[in-house]
């Protein structure tokens, strides 16, 4: 009876940090400035650009998912862009670290329009202590998972003046994220392929002042579809600002301080719509952006 126990509660545990871990991949208030980690097609799009990402979700609570991530891309000629990213992702027992190269290419349009394509290659080093569980003396719980997924992912950006659209689908292959087992019990689970679509238009208010509007959805096989919704106003280009809204989750708010003429600084704050509210402090997001080509 005892095992039994412990293997439900360990199930429990992984299906409740599975969720928690954002359909198996981190949501991002300020995605719009951070879509290499998704897109491999956004390499190289801004010239050389250098970003930081740091996201508490859940503030207070133990055990909450913490992101950090990091993305670099550059321009190497007038179509070729290449870039790559790394992503730290824990939430209680699971650590993911997910390493990318990204490679673009660009196909031009008239009118100042581009569509850019990408591909990218790397893969996820998972880290799973079920030792920190506190349960001993089960074969199913006798060690840790330790393993790296290879992977590839795919991407389409198209870019004019005042809009975007972007496309992307960062890991195609459906890696084993773990397979816990002994000689009558197991547990198992996949990483799902997650399609990431969004968009986002631009409107000129006045000589100093634009409005966008912008979207992100992302889809995964057998989970309810994500979709994250910001409008920000922008002003003399130094000072960005505007509520999010995550359907059915949260709603918060962005912005971007242009600090110098090559460095922006990013927040983000999310309240969340759920009962976790009761037990949180809220999500915080802070972004650095290094503009190199003015640098």
């Amino acid at each position: 009876m005892k095992k039994i126990i412990n293997i439900a509660f360990v199930a429990v545990v992984l299906l409740v940090t599975t969720a928690a871990f954002a359909q198996q991949e981190a949501h991002y208030s300020l995605y719009k400035y951070n879509l290499n980690v998704v897109n491999p097609a956004h390499a190289g799009v801004d010239g050389t650009i250098l970003t930081s990402n740091f996201r508490s979700q859940w503030v207070g609570m133990n055990g909450a998912p913490e992101v950090q991530s990091f993305s670099f891309g550059t321009t190497m000629n007038d179509k070729m862009g290449l870039g790559f990213s790394v992503v730290n992702d824990r939430v209680h027992i699971i650590n993911e670290t997910q390493v990318y190269a990204d490679y673009s290419y660009k196909l031009p349009f008239a009118d100042n329009k581009n569509l850019y394509l990408g591909i990218k290659a790397g893969g996820s080093f998972l880290n799973i202590d079920v030792n920190a569980l506190g349960i001993y003396n089960d074969a199913l719980l006798a060690e840790n998972v330790n393993k790296f997924n290879p992977n590839v992912g795919i991407g389409a950006y198209y870019k004019a003046d005042k809009y975007f659209v972007t496309l992307s689908i960062p890991r195609l292959l459906s890696d084993t994220r773990y397979d816990l087992n002994n000689n009558t019990l197991s547990l198992s689970g996949t990483d799902k392929m997650h399609v990431y679509f969004g968009a986002g238009y631009t409107y000129p208010l006045g000589k100093n002042i634009d409005f966008t509007p912008s979207f992100m959805a992302r889809y995964t096989d057998a989970v309810p579809m994500s979709l994250d919704l910001s409008a920000t106003a922008k002003f003399y280009n130094k000072f960005e600002a505007g509520i999010s809204y995550r359907l059915n989750e949260s709603i918060g708010f962005v912005s971007m301080i242009r600090a110098s003429n090559w460095m922006k600084i990013g927040y983000a704050y999310e309240s969340t719509s759920s009962d976790i509210q009761n037990y949180s402090r809220g999500t915080h997001e802070v972004m650095l952006v290094f503009d190199l080509n003015k640098k």
